[in-house]
């Protein structure tokens, strides 16, 4: 469980909530059926016209990834496997590499290795390497722009169903009193479209893009160190590129 989703998004509405209530408000007033269908299905609806079926199929994955996912790029402990795998090949040969394959866990970085063993020319290792970023990158970006559009949408509906609320009540509506409260349940619309907006569809695509983000650093640090091995570069001089991908307070411990 990611705790940092999770505390934020109880901290946002719990300080929302909170406010509400001290100053008087109900929270039973909020929850109205017909505003919630109106931005949540309008929302999701036009969100889905954006894009493929595949991607819609794919939703319970993003919203796992964002509030579950773990984040288990480990930058120092990388550097020291690649350091590990620079001084066997120095010593056994490029061979020796493969004797570490059945303890690598990452699909990216077995891969990569198996090239090396395979004797994959340095351009060519690099190609393939960054094909797969690339090919990483395209997969990811389609539940990143999916919530994103979900929170540009998200507003429009709330205002959608506030206009259609007033609408009905300006038109059915004689007792000034009556109207008075119908107006308020109309603006409930907007509410429900700003919030779920700012405290859900766009957080939810920062929080993919930020997942993102983390493993595309994490596979362009393999990529490096293993281009360095098939290079035959020194280990130390490995070392010291690939510090360059780990924050200057982790490096003390990493230099030698």
């Amino acid at each position: 469980m990611d705790f940092a989703t999770i505390i934020g998004l109880i901290t946002a509405i719990g300080a929302i909530t909170g406010a509400y209530a001290l100053e008087g408000g109900k929270m039973d007033s909020i929850f109205l059926a017909a505003p919630l269908l109106i931005v949540i299905g309008g929302t999701l609806g036009a969100s889905v016209i954006t894009t493929s079926i595949q991607t819609v199929y794919k939703i319970p994955t993003f919203l796992r990834l964002a509030f579950f996912g773990k984040v288990n790029y480990n930058a120092p402990a990388t550097i020291e496997k690649l350091v590990k795998l620079a001084e066997t090949a120095r010593r056994e040969g490029i061979l020796g590499l493969e004797k570490f394959l059945p303890a690598i866990r990452d699909n990216y970085f077995k891969q990569a290795i198996k090239l090396v063993v395979d004797g994959t020319e340095v351009t060519t290792l690099r190609d393939i390497l960054e094909n797969e970023i690339a090919y990483l990158e395209e997969r990811h970006k389609y539940g990143i722009i999916f919530f994103q559009k979900a929170g540009g949408f998200s507003p429009t509906m709330g205002i959608l169903g506030t206009v259609l609320g007033l609408i009905h009540t300006l038109g059915s509506t004689d007792d000034a009193s009556k109207m008075a409260t119908s107006i308020a349940g109309a603006f409930i619309a907007t509410l429900w479209g700003v919030g779920l907006a700012n405290l859900f569809f766009l957080p939810v695509s920062d929080k993919l893009r930020m997942r993102h983000e983390e493993e595309i650093a994490h596979y362009e640090l393999i990529m490096e160190g293993i281009l360095a091995i098939q290079s035959g570069e020194n280990p130390r001089s490995i070392r010291t590129r690939l510090l360059s991908f780990v924050p200057p307070v982790f490096r003390n411990n990493q230099e030698q």
